[in-house]
């Protein structure tokens, strides 16, 4: 609100909200005459810079909403800083008379420029460092509130336009293990949620051999729509590196939120989109680290399904085998010797 001529801000507002209060303090500035008779403009000692910056920060407002960001953020410090310059500012260019001149004249001055709130997208709750648990409840609510902006996101409008469901994740929020694919396909798509389809099918049994079940475990994707295939009828399709890296902070705030002990990338592209490398068949098996956390390379269930040699299902086995030891789970000598021709 604008209120005998300040700006009262909160720490969060509508993107609209906050360009309603700047254009409404903009046209206070023209109008206000603070009981001058002849209408003195009460902007009128104001720099051309004042101006310029002030509908700079309106239009700037209205990008965001043209691009569908619903909040800004306002820097606490900038809103305390702006306290005592605006009210100097104001008392500063009040007219003054002349006690014993024939009329009126205004005294010339150079008021301070007063400085424009920090304004930035609210995009991404800040990092969580790794070193810093939240409790249950605040985990619970940051959680929520990140899905809550995943699930309104327009950030890139083919897919928001084309998707049926945002497939933000599943499972346990607090797991130790945290499985990542690439992206939802049309299964997914259509039921809301990650690894649904064949291939979720045999993820699931790949993780009930682990000991564990799908409510033990978080799955997500790196995008959370599915990507879209203009001129088909059927079938998925890799998703483009600008699309990850473009969706990729919401997986990062679930990461740092659920703090695993272990993720699993599953299949060539995640592990792209999350490592920046190439040659899953080389990767695989191999330990990486990734924000902090053990990562494990593996092949996408996909894969199985079309090559459903014992080898390759060996191969992905000796993985799972190597994150269960990672995590300090038990292993029977049956768990071990799945998928060998003994």
């Amino acid at each position: 609100m604008v209120s005998n001529g300040f700006l009262v801000l909160k720490r969060r507002e509508t993107a609209n909200k906050l360009a309603d209060k700047l254009s409404a303090l903009r046209a206070q500035l023209w109008i206000n005459n603070f009981g001058d008779s002849r209408g003195c403009r009460y902007d009128a000692g104001m720099s051309a810079d004042y101006h310029q910056l002030l509908d700079a920060t309106i239009q700037h407002l209205e990008g965001l909403k043209s691009r569908g960001v619903r909040h800004v953020a306002v820097v606490p410090e900038t809103l305390r800083s702006l306290a005592q310059p605006a009210r100097a500012a104001i008392s500063s260019v009040r007219p003054q008379v002349a006690p014993v001149a024939p009329a009126p004249a205004l005294r010339t001055f150079s008021p301070k420029p007063v400085a424009a709130p920090v304004i930035a997208p609210v995009e991404a709750a800040p990092v969580t460092p790794r070193g810093l648990a939240l409790e249950p409840v605040a985990k619970a609510a940051a959680f929520a509130s990140l899905r809550e902006r995943a699930m309104v996101c327009v950030k890139c409008p083919n897919l928001a336009s084309s998707r049926k469901s945002v497939v933000f994740g599943v499972g346990n929020i607090d797991a130790e293990l945290m499985f990542v694919g690439e992206a939802p396909g049309a299964d997914e798509d259509a039921q809301g949620e990650p690894f649904v389809g064949a291939a979720g099918q045999l993820l699931t049994k790949i993780i009930t051999a682990t000991g564990l079940s799908r409510a033990d475990v978080y799955i997500a994707n790196i995008l959370k729509c599915r990507p879209d295939t203009p001129g088909q009828t059927s079938g998925n399709r890799k998703p483009t590196p600008a699309e990850m890296a473009t969706c990729i902070p919401y997986l990062h705030e679930q990461i740092d939120l659920i703090r695993p002990k272990v993720i699993v990338a599953l299949g060539g592209t995640a592990v792209e989109g999350l490592l920046g490398k190439t040659g899953i068949t080389k990767l695989r098996g191999q330990w990486q680290t990734y924000r902090e956390t053990p990562l494990m390379p593996t092949y996408h269930p996909s894969y199985l399904l079309r090559n459903q040699s014992l080898s390759e299902k060996r191969r992905v086995w000796e993985d799972m085998l190597a994150v269960m030891e990672k995590l300090g789970m038990p292993i029977s000598e049956k768990q071990r010797n799945f998928f060998t021709k003994g």
